[in-house]
């Protein structure tokens, strides 16, 4: 028989019944998708990947979402996908906009290292216990959290002719590029 989605959340339930689990539904949930606290983040995700029926054993894609603004403002989200079942399945974690901090999966995952590292450099959410949380994509001066919903947008003039001093003039014998005829071997 199958794996279904109805039945990991079965599972999850019987597993961790003092658990507080919402499933979210509506016609913008694409794949099933649970809420969990953060609290018992590890303990599901290592339920779910060790467990002989799941087997989600990949860690596909982990994200932040700003949902300013809303209480709580973050969200963690943890796409996981069982290959032998042929199944995805979605955790989301919330976390308030003062100090959003979640356990890291580092452990459960070792690709998550990467992805949470993307999410604290953009949203500046907090992975406790991570073995290496710095800045992955921006400089390591960079103040802020540039994908959050209230950072200020920057601004940055571009560079044409007629605002860049000192700029080189083409000389008036420069004579415009034209396209090479290329042969062709089936010519």
């Amino acid at each position: 028989m199958a794996l279904t989605q109805e039945r990991v959340e079965q599972r999850l339930r019987e597993r961790f019944p003092t658990v507080s689990i919402e499933r979210l539904t509506g016609p913008a949930m694409r794949d099933w998708t649970l809420v969990v606290p953060g609290d018992s983040l590890v303990e599901v995700c290592t339920f779910l990947r060790d467990d002989p029926e799941l087997e989600f054993a990949m860690l596909s894609w982990m994200g932040g979402v700003d949902c300013l603004p809303r209480v709580p403002r973050f969200e963690t989200v943890y796409n996981l996908l069982s290959l032998s079942n042929s199944l995805r399945f979605t955790l989301k974690v919330r976390l308030p906009e003062e100090n959003p901090r979640v356990p890291t999966v580092t452990g459960v995952w070792p690709t998550a290292n990467w992805h949470e590292r993307e999410t604290y450099d953009f949203y500046g959410i907090e992975f406790t216990g991570h073995p290496d949380l710095t800045r992955i994509l921006l400089p390591e001066d960079w103040i802020g959290w540039p994908l959050r919903k209230d950072s200020p947008l920057g601004y940055e003039e571009v560079a044409f002719t007629h605002n860049s001093p000192n700029r080189e003039v083409p000389r008036p014998a420069l004579k415009k590029l034209a396209p090479k005829k290329v042969k062709y071997r089936a010519q």
